[in-house]
C-alpha cells in the first residue's frame, strides 16, 4: 500500500515499474501522433500520470491513461507521476477529473438545476438520440415526479416528455437511483400512477377493498387516492 509520506508527491519514476491498469479506449492515431510530438521536445510529460503504489517500488495508473500510452509509444524511460492513495473513492474522482469517466447524478435526490444541466449535456452530445426532447418540459416533469421512490428510470416514459426506448437508455449514462421505501399507506395520485396495476391491486388487497380485482388502473388510482 502507498507510503503515507509519498501520497501527494510528484515523483520521477521509471516507466517499467508502472503498470497501466485498466486503460480506456484510446485512439492509436492520437497516441502515436502525440508520442511523435513529445519526442521532438525534451521528452518529459509535463502533465503527470496519477498512480497508486501496489507493492514496494511498483505502481499502477489510476488516471491520465493517455499520458501512459503516449510515454510508452515514445519510448520514455522515466515519467512524472503524482502518487495517490489506494482508495476506490480516489480512483473514481481521479478518472472523473481526467475526463476518463462521466460523473453520475442521483436522480432520487437531484435538484431541478442538476436535472436540467444533465439533460442539456446529453442533448449537446454528437449523434444524440434525445433530439426533439424539450429540456424545460422534461426537467419540470421529472422534477415534479415522485422520483424518490423509483426503482428504475422507466416511469420517465410515462411523463409525456418524449423520452422512451433508446432515449431512456441514454439517460442511464448520467442518472442513477437510490430509492426510498414506499409509504405503507399511499394516497398520492402521482405516486400511485407510477405503480403497475399488479402493485395497485396488492395495495387494494392490503386495505381490504372489495372488488379491486376487476378494476382498471385508472379506477384503482382514483380509489386508492381517496
Amino acid at each position: 500500500m502507498s507510503n503515507f509520506s509519498d501520497v501527494g508527491n510528484l515523483m520521477y519514476l521509471d516507466l517499467e515499474i508502472i503498470e497501466p491498469g485498466n486503460i480506456t479506449n484510446i485512439s492509436e492515431y492520437l497516441v502515436n501522433a502525440t508520442a511523435k510530438e513529445l519526442s521532438n521536445t525534451d521528452g518529459r510529460n509535463w502533465i503527470p500520470l496519477i498512480v497508486k503504489e501496489i507493492a514496494e517500488d511498483r505502481y499502477q495508473v489510476i488516471g491520465n491513461y493517455f499520458i501512459y500510452a503516449v510515454a510508452e509509444a515514445a519510448g520514455l524511460e522515466k515519467v512524472w507521476c503524482i502518487i495517490a492513495d489506494d482508495s476506490e473513492e480516489t480512483a473514481k474522482v481521479t478518472k472523473i477529473l481526467a475526463g476518463e469517466e462521466i460523473p453520475k447524478i442521483n436522480l432520487s435526490t437531484a435538484s431541478r438545476d442538476e436535472i436540467k444541466s444533465a439533460l442539456e449535456y446529453l442533448i449537446e452530445q454528437p449523434a444524440t438520440v434525445l433530439k426533439g426532447v424539450k429540456v424545460p418540459v422534461a426537467t419540470n416533469r421529472i422534477d415534479e415526479a415522485p422520483r424518490q421512490y423509483w426503482q428504475d428510470l422507466k416511469p420517465i416514459t410515462k411523463l409525456g416528455c418524449k423520452i422512451t426506448g433508446k432515449k431512456l437508455k441514454a439517460l442511464e449514462k448520467l442518472f442513477y437511483l437510490t430509492p426510498q421505501p414506499l409509504p405503507d399507506d399511499i394516497k398520492d395520485a402521482k405516486i400511485l400512477n407510477t405503480m403497475t396495476t399488479t402493485e395497485l391491486k396488492k395495495l387494494a388487497k392490503k386495505r381490504n377493498i372489495s372488488g379491486y380485482s376487476k378494476l382498471t388502473k385508472s379506477s384503482l388510482v382514483k380509489l386508492l387516492s381517496q
